[in-house]
């Protein structure tokens, strides 16, 4: 089977040297692909900057980006030849609407207005063919974090969707729930990142 995973942040410029991004760390990412790749399947990891590359081993190919159109570009080049895409890296919401060019100078006042960037999953789940697989995650306040992952699954029109609180981004651990569209939810509890990688990949198998 052939995995396309996303992980880490991503990075939108504001001039030649600033930029806005998110504190996700990327390590879950690259542990499922590692994982992944240990089970045999073929993978590849897109993957963002400051992230760690999990260690070189067969069937894993490892390509980086950086900003939300960078992996915007790289998705529709390898979407269409995978089984399954598993979407961890945290894309911002917003860029901005212009990059300024050069350094912008310190102590002047800054007003940037910023765009939303295209939602990279739901695009890819309404053009997955029969049989392709597409998993989202959803990072929330944990008081509304199953009514929100819910709603982000049914608009997204995705198969599953992993729902984390705010405090897994940047942690060691997470603490899932796992829902699919066909009704049914999973909750494995704490667990390392590591742990966590052949958890998930068994009820994405399941789905298959």
């Amino acid at each position: 089977m052939h995995y396309l995973i996303t992980a880490g942040p991503t990075r939108e410029p504001i001039d030649e040297v600033r930029f806005i991004s998110n504190r996700s760390s990327g390590r879950l990412g690259a542990a499922l692909a590692a994982h992944a790749a240990k089970c045999g399947h073929r993978v590849t990891l897109l993957l963002g900057p400051g992230a760690m590359s999990p260690p070189q081993q067969p069937g894993l190919t490892v390509l980086p980006f950086t900003s939300t159109a960078d992996l915007q570009a790289l998705l529709g080049a390898h979407f269409p030849a995978c089984e399954v895409l598993v979407m961890a890296a945290a894309v911002a919401d917003y860029t901005p609407k212009q990059r300024i060019a050069g350094k912008t100078e310190r102590g002047k006042g800054l007003t940037l207005e910023l765009v939303p960037t295209p939602d990279l999953v739901a695009g890819l789940a309404a053009v997955k063919r029969e049989g392709q697989l597409v998993v989202a995650f959803a990072l929330e306040d944990p008081a509304h974090l199953e009514r929100r992952a819910l709603e982000k699954m049914r608009r997204k029109g995705v198969d599953a969707i992993v729902a984390n609180p705010l405090v897994t981004m940047d942690a060691d651990t997470i603490e899932p729930t796992f829902f699919t569209a066909g009704g049914e939810r999973f909750s494995p509890g704490a667990m390392t990142k590591a742990d966590f990688a052949p958890w998930l990949l068994e009820r994405v198998d399941a789905l298959g």
